[in-house]
């Protein structure tokens, strides 16, 4: 076998943009874990230290993600499906979140960040 020099592989590390600052996060981490890394934190108010730490059962951490990311984990299906959440307002729980892409995450107002701005089309 030859000596020289292993390859070398350039692994690019996803981007997240949240309050107005793009961070790194390493590919397979939960976004929870990335923004509180970062120093910036995915829970409002009180909720910063009223939560689950990451279990999913709390869901203030919900956010907004455009991007590509995998399906809900069964904590955050049974989370995201009782209020004050709607399941189908489109949050995230950012604690079982694996960041694998660029994402463009928004926290909501509320406790529970729950309070998404009704589309158009929804208004009464």
């Amino acid at each position: 076998m030859a000596r020289g020099r292993a390859p070398c592989y350039s692994i690019r590390v996803p981007k997240v943009r949240f309050e107005g600052r793009s961070i790194d996060i390493p590919a397979g981490q939960t976004l929870r874990r990335g923004l509180l890394d970062a120093g910036l934190s995915p829970h409002n108010a009180r909720a910063r230290w009223l939560n689950c730490k990451g279990f999913g059962s709390c869901g203030t951490c919900a956010v907004e993600i455009e991007g590509e990311v995998g399906e809900r984990t069964a904590m955050e299906r049974w989370r995201l499906d009782f209020p004050p959440h709607q399941a189908d307002r489109g949050l995230r729980l950012a604690c079982q979140v694996r960041v694998q892409a660029d994402l463009v995450v928004r926290k909501h107002p509320g406790f529970w960040g729950q309070h998404v701005p009704m589309a158009p089309s929804e208004e009464p």
